[in-house]
């Protein structure tokens, strides 16, 4: 049986879906080609951060999961919001760092006392509720929302393409409740 260790339950999660994301994007800037609709900067809401913002969020709630782990400054990540090239880099420049993330030291911060900047607030976590009950809900939050955003501008993508894990045939719909 393998446990579960602080590094595993949430480094590796992050890892997948930001691979996930990243094919992602591909399909979006297909569809954006394809429809003349800009998707770069539309937002699910008026007030919400548009799409290539909750990317580089979605990106940025990783490394600031895990440098106060470490107890490392933030990096500076390639890339940036700018257009669909400047996400790609994002992503594989947040994937990068992350797959240097020593899980010894990850493992070692289970109990270390975190601070962050939460909107108006400064709560103040164990490393482990950090990591897990703070930083990889906020992460799901944005990459949800950029996908829900792609969603809602008719981009053909699914749940297999969020999580890698499902299938279904091609041109399937759940059926609506009445």
């Amino acid at each position: 049986m393998v446990s579960t260790t602080l590094y595993s339950a949430f480094v590796p999660v992050f890892i997948h879906y930001l691979q996930q994301l990243h094919s992602t994007l591909g399909v979006a800037e297909n569809h954006e080609r394809r429809t003349g609709r800009a998707l770069v900067g539309a937002a699910l809401a008026e007030g919400m951060f548009p799409f290539a913002q909750q990317v580089t969020t979605a990106c940025g709630f990783t490394v600031r999961a895990v440098c106060p782990l470490l107890g490392a400054d933030l990096p500076v990540l390639a890339g940036g919001d700018q257009d669909w090239n400047a996400l790609r880099l994002r992503i594989q420049s947040t994937v990068s760092f992350l797959e240097q993330v020593p899980a010894d030291k990850i493992n070692a911060a289970e109990d270390r006392q975190i601070v962050t900047t939460a909107g108006l607030v400064s709560p103040v976590f164990s490393g482990s509720d950090y990591a897990l009950s703070y930083a990889l809900p906020n992460f799901f939050f944005h990459l949800v929302t950029a996908h829900s955003i792609l969603r809602s501008h008719g981009v053909p993508v699914g749940k297999e393409d969020f999580d890698g894990y499902h299938q279904y045939q091609a041109g399937f719909n759940f059926p609506q409740s009445k």
